[in-house]
């Protein structure tokens, strides 16, 4: 065999290798709190409109169906100390030396579990802001704020007995409210 036979196929094992180094290590990289989501959800939609019942759109972030109903998540890719108050209008994160803040998420997830909840009608919606388990509420976390190590116990999809069942009783309303949503 050539000398060019084994450069090439040299070549094409390292190049093999580096892509599924970057593989392993993007996998193990990729945001915690998007790997429970995707762990949790029986079916979701991502980046969607909904109507808002005042005659326009609502965006959503993430919308989830769950073994308890559908469920409205707002992520934030926050880790450090989050300092943060349902009465106060901006809330602090502090990592190392930065600190920075951002604006109270509660108000407009109120309004998206709102505009879900007229779709659903008499299905449960819940709603959450979803943190890393590496933000540290440590003054208090905030209501309707959960880290996504809890997120993922509260969660859990249904062992495949009951699952038959949740999705009878809850398809028809996730289907409507898929049906409303477009692209956002």
């Amino acid at each position: 065999m050539s000398t060019q036979y084994w450069i090439g196929l040299g070549g094409a094992a390292v190049v093999v290798l580096a892509g599924a180094l970057w593989y392993s290590v993007w996998r193990r990289r990729r945001p915690e709190v998007l790997q429970v989501l995707q762990t949790t959800a029986l079916d979701a939609a991502h980046d969607v409109l909904l109507p808002n019942g005042m005659g326009g759109q609502i965006y959503i972030e993430h919308l989830l169906l769950t073994g308890h109903g559908v469920v409205v998540v707002d992520v934030k890719q926050f880790e450090g100390t989050i300092f943060g108050g349902d009465r106060m209008d901006e809330w602090t994160v502090i990592k190392e030396n930065r600190r920075f803040t951002f604006p109270n998420p509660q108000a407009t997830l109120y309004d998206r579990v709102a505009a879900v909840r007229r779709l659903a009608r008499e299905v449960p919606v819940h709603g959450y802001v979803l943190f890393s388990s590496r933000a540290d509420f440590t003054k208090g976390r905030p209501r309707d704020v959960i880290l996504a190590d809890e997120f993922e116990q509260r969660f859990k999809k249904p062992e495949k007995a009951d699952l038959e069942e949740v999705t009878l009783a809850l398809g028809p309303h996730w289907e409507r409210i898929k049906e409303a949503a477009h692209p956002g």
